[in-house]
């Protein structure tokens, strides 16, 4: 199977996940993109459905592949202060990657992998600029492709809001 025969497949998911996320826009409500840095770098869409409750879908590269993450979160007033806030939360994930460039590297070839994913972290909003700043661990269990515990995923985000 190669890469691009098995992001071609994909494209049925991700159009779904796109859809998903359009429709779950609540008015008067933050909406977010930005850049997630970590083991696993990319890009970050976060759309709040409720005051507290908000849907993200993360793209991002690794192992010479993808993987794209929806996740449903709840944000909680940290410290007393409206602008720091601690969030959790939980998802699925499907991703497209070259067994070659991973750790374990034996098995060689394209692999597509899905799984369950958890989130937590702690995000600053700035007052009087569109920015946000957060830092998480998102662990994931993969079920098909390398099946088990990955671990190493965390990140620091910057987010543009609007």
């Amino acid at each position: 199977m190669n890469f691009k025969n098995v992001v071609r497949k994909a494209g049925l998911p991700i159009l779904f996940l796109l859809i998903f996320t359009g429709f779950c826009k609540a008015q008067d409500h933050e909406m977010a993109i930005g850049l997630r840095g970590g083991v696993g770098y990319g890009l970050s869409l976060k759309q709040f459905i409720e005051d507290d409750v908000a849907v993200e879908l993360i793209f991002n590269s690794r192992y010479s592949g993808i993987n794209i993450t929806g996740l449903y979160e709840w944000h909680k007033e940290a410290f007393n202060n409206p602008n720091w806030y601690w969030f959790y939360g939980g998802g699925v994930h499907i991703g497209f990657w070259n067994g070659d460039n991973t750790p374990w590297g034996d098995d060689p070839g394209s692999y597509l992998s899905t799984g369950l994913d958890g989130i937590g972290g702690l995000e600053y909003e700035f007052d009087n600029y569109p920015i946000a700043i957060s830092i998480d661990w998102k662990p994931s269990f993969n079920l098909s492709g390398y099946s088990g515990f990955i671990g190493d995923n965390g990140a620091l985000t910057f987010r543009y809001t609007f």
